[in-house]
């Protein structure tokens, strides 16, 4: 890579002054008094304190204070829970703000991920988490895994800015477009710093979050009525009382005293005491499977939930690559790859033509593959490494047996191999109708091929060998076990199961048949959502079950939706992308793995 000037320590000290550090904006936690005040603003709770107050005016303290505790433990079950999951905004800033590599003043230096401005030119590197949003300069076969914005299931490849072309959200292979909080897992490049902070995709979903407002649950708006109701009528009949008692009697005192006692008989201040705990029973219940309920209210929902939407990297499937399927020219393969030469040597060709110490997820799951069937001969030395190089999209990598013959695996992008391999046109003809048939069953298609094996120095680009067609390799996210019948569960529930992913609509759809959800055929775009009026987004949402290349903006108008029909709507992901509609939801269900 050509070596770039950057910005000079100077300019860089006055735009940090100018645009801030490259941090998202802190949320502080919730004092206990914060968390009381927010308990107590409820109706129930109100009826409590002020039950308590009447107490203490009929000189009864010991009822007063049976009162005041059923509040005290009520306000304590609150914040425990709260304290123990609220987390999800401290977890962003953490991810928003690594080290990076910036080249200023011709030099290149490390510096704390706050201090990158924009204008910086970051240089990237395998395993490197992009510190901002920006263009990328320079690529040398980069691959970046943008799962945790978008949800795409595999990494996806960079091109070089043209200097033209606008920023654009996340999402899609082949783009010039880097994003703060995303992974490099293959290659390196050099990128230019467009927006930090508050200004990236991830400062968006940040400011989303703390904009956006739980709606109250069923049982809220229920107790909340049924408080006002009884309060008023209890409240009119009291009074009346007191009034007839005092203009018959002439006994203010006396009208008083039984209008008061006429309220403590007929307002329900065991309401809130009872609903909390049966709460808090049903909060303690779950957490028995390793469920951490944030929200009280949360469990009444749960028996509520009309439409379940569920993320699908991470949630139905388990967010790793793997190999799915394999196939050769041979006229009939034998259906186990172990007991047929051909899959055997396919095998062993895709483990070597992946990168060694490389992070891509198709590199580790074909490498596993290869392990597995014990097919990467330990004493052969790796002699040179060919990287993608467009426009020849395949990587190759020379090997040398101990017998001293080199020979070379590589794996890439169908089309490419064939262009290396020289088949005949019928046989390329029925390559390429396998490529797009495992294509159409939502598989990550790669062809792989064999160089010549002999003596002497590489060549100088992979695009100068002549190569043996083997095979192609199809990866997949494998849907979980177990998916399809909780899926099954739902719907005999009466709960409709709507998947809404950021992946290609044919990788959508293809999990969505898998995992048993409804009619998976019918999918809705992201651009589609954006261009629908609500009405016509809230009719297609009743005939569709797959949501495809939606960014978190789509999510959230999606729940928001759904709600505004009447449906009471669980939402479950487990990704930054998620966290705007999961808040929005009436039962938002954040996915981690047990044992991270």
């Amino acid at each position: 890579m050509r070596d770039l000037g950057g910005l000079s320590d100077s300019e860089a000290a006055h735009r940090l002054v100018v645009y801030g550090p490259n941090v998202l904006a802190s949320t502080r936690p919730r004092t206990f008094a914060q968390l009381a005040t927010g308990t107590l603003r409820e109706p129930m709770f109100l009826l409590l304190v002020a039950c308590s107050g009447l107490y203490v005016l009929l000189g009864d303290p010991g009822e007063a204070a049976i009162l005041a505790l059923a509040i005290a433990v009520v306000i304590a079950i609150t914040m425990i829970q709260q304290r123990r999951t609220e987390k999800t905004l401290d977890a962003l800033r953490d991810l928003s703000s690594p080290r990076a590599l910036v080249i200023r003043g011709g030099q290149r230096k490390r510096i704390a991920g706050r201090d990158v401005v924009p204008g910086d030119l970051i240089v990237l590197n395998e395993g490197d988490r992009v510190p901002a949003d920006g263009f990328v300069l320079e690529t040398k076969s980069m691959n970046v895994d943008e799962s945790l914005l978008t949800g795409e299931s595999v990494p996806v490849g960079k091109t070089t800015w043209n200097r033209s072309d606008p920023m654009r959200l996340p999402g899609g292979d082949d783009t010039p477009f880097v994003h703060s909080g995303t992974l490099v897992v293959q290659g390196s490049g050099i990128m230019l710093s467009f927006a930090t902070g508050q200004g990236t995709a991830f400062g968006r979903i940040g400011t989303s979050l703390r904009e956006t407002e739980r709606p109250p649950s069923s049982l809220q708006q229920d107790t909340r009525r049924v408080v006002r109701v009884v309060a008023t009528g209890s409240l009119a009949v009291s009074l009346l009382i007191a009034f007839v008692l005092w203009m018959r009697e002439g006994d203010a005192l006396r009208g008083i005293l039984t209008g008061v006692t006429f309220a403590m008989a007929t307002i329900p201040e065991e309401f809130p005491v009872v609903l909390s705990v049966f709460m808090a029973l049903g909060a303690w219940r779950i957490s028995r499977n390793r469920v951490l309920t944030r929200q009280l209210d949360a469990v009444e929902s749960l028996g509520s939930a009309t439409i379940l939407c569920v993320d699908k990297t991470g949630t139905l499937t388990e967010n790793r690559m793997s190999v799915a399927a394999l196939w050769t020219l041979a006229e009939n393969p034998a259906e186990n790859a172990a007991d047929n030469p051909r899959e055997r040597d396919l095998i062993q060709l895709l483990g070597l033509a992946s990168d060694p110490d490389g992070h891509d997820p198709m590199d580790l799951a074909a490498r596993e593959l290869a392990s597995r069937h014990q097919m990467i001969p330990p004493e052969n030395q790796l002699r040179r490494a060919y990287p993608m190089e467009r426009p020849v999209l395949a990587t190759g990598y020379l090997w040398r047996t101990p017998d001293g013959v080199d020979f070379l695996a590589c794996k890439g992008a169908p089309e490419s191999i064939l262009g290396m391999c020289g088949l005949s046109f019928e046989r390329q003809t029925r390559v390429m109708a396998r490529v797009k048939s495992m294509a159409a069953a939502g598989y990550r298609v790669l062809g792989v091929a064999r160089g010549p094996a002999g003596a002497g120095e590489p060549l100088a680009r992979l695009a100068d060998y002549r190569c043996e067609f083997v095979g192609l390799a199809g990866f997949r996210d494998p849907v979980k076990k177990g998916v399809p019948e909780a899926v099954r569960q739902c719907h005999a529930a009466g709960i409709k199961v709507i998947m809404i992913t950021g992946d290609y609509p044919v990788t959508a759809s293809a999990v969505a048949a898998e995992a048993g959800i409804a009619s998976p055929g019918d999918v809705i775009t992201g651009d589609e959502v954006a261009n629908l009026s609500d009405q016509e987004l809230s009719a297609r949402l009743m005939a569709t079950r797959v949501l495809a290349r939606m960014v978190p903006e789509h999510k959230l108008r999606v729940v928001r939706s759904l709600q505004s029909a009447g449906e009471v709507v669980c939402m479950t992901g487990d990704g930054v992308n998620d966290a705007p509609a999961l808040k929005a939801a009436h039962i938002g269900v954040a996915m981690r793995r047990a044992d991270s």
